[in-house]
């Protein structure tokens, strides 16, 4: 293996040489061994390291050290993430690292247009460079700014990931603040440290992806037992929890009088308001269902009282937030869409179900059977909130009994009850 990895940076070290890009002669030993160390760091970086950060500070310290004329340097990257579509890592000598995420939006995007990296994409090229000095690339205002503050030099190299993959590649670019910016060498010797680069870059970016990714759809709790390897069919446990179902009420008529998309924006903004509320208070989403949302609080062995009071608080926060977001929409001619929600308390599996090559780590069980068939009790005891019995008695708050009711395939009949004093 070793052999292996000294013959790829050999091949790198001297490609450029090969292509005709550098003098005909070959570069000293002692330099070629500079560059492969360059190498074998960003390798090893890409193995170890976490953020981009790390890689474009790393490098652009030992460029310095060689004599490298660096005054600053970024990675820009394209990202998958529901809200950002873009990430990039800025060094500046002497400075500390600054991350940027750049949000989805036509904003956004004109920003991104009036980049020299869009102007690179757009002609299909791969390299670019401006002499700040003789006032070229003026135009962009990152590149004006870097001017007046004495910029001599910017360069861009674009390196690209497989076509298929949606993390298509980076942009590197590096500013000099030297008379003369950089020379032609030290500019071949980073086109020559290209490769290992994007290969670090694109580990690193593919982990937090996956990572980033699997949280959005499913949690930041789940993810993490997946990413440890919780990922066979049945894997999982029994846990207590306390159990939040939330259902937007009459929703379906609501999709025979608006359009689809005007659909799906009114369970955004109502689903946004759960999930803020649910986080704030250490729940977890697990399940969207339609209009509805199961949520979880996961109960200490010898305190279940703390994942109740969190689950009352976080439906307490967002019936109330939801009025508020009510009487906005309504004030434009929107409709009025109430939220039902039902906390009960019980033991669920918590893990892997599905068929061998489609899972979903959710929770299953009686518990949350009963709390959906309590559902279904909001509308005829007109009351937005509910409690079972377990979760009433658990979290020890004054509470009005509304009576007991069978519940459709349970065999008990249900005690429910309502906060004291609570209006329908």
């Amino acid at each position: 293996m070793d052999g292996k990895f000294a013959r790829y940076r050999s091949f790198i070290a001297c490609r450029a040489i090969w292509a005709g890009k550098l003098p005909s002669a070959c570069r000293p030993h002692s330099e070629i061994e500079k560059i492969n160390d360059h190498i074998q760091w960003l390798i090893d970086q890409g193995i170890t390291c976490e953020h981009i950060g790390d890689l474009v500070a790393g490098l652009c310290g030992r460029l310095i050290a060689a004599g490298v004329p660096i005054w600053r340097a970024s990675i820009r990257m394209p990202s998958l993430h529901p809200m950002y579509r873009g990430v990039a890592a800025n060094f500046e000598r002497g400075g500390a690292i600054v991350l940027e995420n750049a949000e989805h939006g036509s904003e956004t995007e004109r920003s991104f247009e009036m980049t020299p990296i869009f102007h690179l994409l757009s002609r299909g090229e791969k390299t670019g460079r401006w002499n700040l000095a003789k006032g070229e690339g003026l135009q962009y205002a990152e590149l004006h700014e870097f001017a007046l503050a004495g910029g001599t030099d910017h360069v861009i190299s674009i390196f690209e990931f497989p076509k298929e993959v949606a993390l298509r590649g980076l942009g590197f670019s590096l500013t000099s603040d030297a008379p003369g910016g950089f020379s032609d060498d030290q500019l071949a010797i980073i086109q020559e440290l290209l490769p290992a680069l994007g290969l670090a870059a694109y580990r690193v970016a593919v982990s937090k992806t996956a990572t980033e990714i699997l949280a959005v759809y499913t949690g930041a709790r789940t993810s993490a037992r997946i990413l440890a390897g919780e990922t066979r069919r049945g894997m999982g446990g029994s846990i207590d929890a306390a159990i939040l179902l939330a259902d937007l009420r009459n929703f379906t008529a609501l999709t025979e009088v608006y359009q689809p998309a005007e659909i799906v924006g009114f369970l955004n903004e109502h689903f946004e308001l759960i999930d803020r509320h649910v986080e704030e208070n250490s729940g977890e989403i697990l399940k969207f269902m339609g209009d509805s949302v199961l949520a979880i609080f996961p109960t200490e062995a010898d305190d279940p009282q703390n994942a109740c009071k969190a689950a009352l608080t976080s439906a307490q926060s967002l019936l109330k937030a939801n009025e508020e977001l009510n009487r906005q929409r309504t004030r434009n001619g929107g409709p009025d869409i109430g939220i039902d929600v039902v906390l009960h308390l019980g033991e669920v599996f918590y893990g892997n179900v599905g068929a061998h090559g489609r899972l979903d780590f959710t929770v299953i069980g009686r518990a949350v059977n009963e709390a959906s068939r309590l559902e279904k009790l909001c509308g005829m005891l007109e009351q937005h909130l509910l409690l079972s019995e377990s979760f009433a008695a658990t979290c020890a708050v004054p509470c009005d009994y509304l009576g007991s009711f069978e519940l459709r395939g349970v065999s008990k009949r249900a005690d429910v009850f309502r906060l004291a004093g609570a209006a329908s």
